[in-house]
């Protein structure tokens, strides 16, 4: 059987678009707010959803992501909450995929194989695990494949051909590209850089390749969506979220993504 996120990047293939990936912070900025935000962003058009695991050192993050993990920790946010966070989406929501990111350590102290199960049960897809490199593959990435769960990797402006295919061994789901160097929300993506390291990509996988940090606009998404399979969003969001006047994140989170979506979709339109 097909997973969750192979069938979406089917569905877009067949619609001929690219996909729409958003990234939030679980329980930012507190925990019932976050439960509405992740079913606003798909009612709202994204069709992959990625849940930052709170971290008290998102060390591959910038400020709004930071800022986010922080806001979350201080409002009751955990490893625990956010797999309960995937549990009641998935009442409402079991189609669209869903993608854990964050760091080791909290999936370390809470036992991989307990983790893999729980993950698995919520209704988690796959994971993004920044800071665990290929030659770390027996530690998540080989028990989270043996467990069902798509183990997705990243690759950047400086991972050249001889370290390509070591990235590619065991990434499954899709391939992260993140188009620029540092961290996240810093810096924006240039589309004509893009298209070419896609291309490149593309000669080594038949995996879809997603494309993030540095993309912030309608614009930016719709430029990015004419050359990847799908555009990844995240500090953008975040920050729609943390500027919201009192009671408003989740229309906020919601506005930022339909304009993005709309991006994405138009853009693959005029393309074609």
């Amino acid at each position: 059987m097909m997973s969750r996120i192979a069938t979406r990047f089917d569905a877009l293939h067949r619609e001929g678009r690219a996909g729409l990936v958003t990234f939030v912070t679980a329980a930012d900025p507190d925990i019932e707010t976050s439960a509405a935000i992740l079913v606003g962003l798909a009612e709202a058009g994204a069709d992959v959803i990625e849940i930052g695991m709170p971290f008290t050192d998102p060390m591959a993050d910038g400020p709004a992501i930071q800022a986010a993990s922080i806001r979350a920790l201080a409002a009751g946010g955990s490893l625990t909450v956010t797999l309960d966070l995937v549990r009641r989406f998935r009442r409402s929501d079991n189609e669209t995929p869903i993608v854990l990111m964050g760091y080791y350590n909290p999936i370390y102290h809470r036992g991989v194989a307990t983790f893999l199960e729980e993950a698995t049960e919520a209704g988690v897809d796959g994971l993004i695990v920044v800071d665990l490199p290929p030659e770390e593959d027996d530690e998540l990435c080989l028990p989270a494949r043996e467990a069902g769960l798509d183990f997705i990797r990243l690759a950047t402006p400086t991972t050249d051909e001889k370290r390509l295919p070591a990235v590619l061994a065991n990434t499954s789901g899709f391939l992260y590209y993140v188009s620029i160097a540092g961290i996240t929300g810093t810096a924006s993506a240039m589309a004509s850089d893009v298209g070419a390291a896609v291309q490149r990509l593309k000669t080594s996988t038949d995996l879809p390749v997603a494309v993030g940090f540095g993309v912030k606009t309608p614009s930016q998404a719709a430029s990015i969506a004419r050359v990847a399979d799908a555009v990844v969003v995240g500090s953008a969001i975040v920050d729609a979220i943390a500027k919201a006047p009192e009671g408003e994140a989740v229309n906020a989170a919601k506005t930022i993504v339909a304009a993005l979506a709309k991006g994405v979709r138009d853009a693959r339109k005029v393309a074609a």
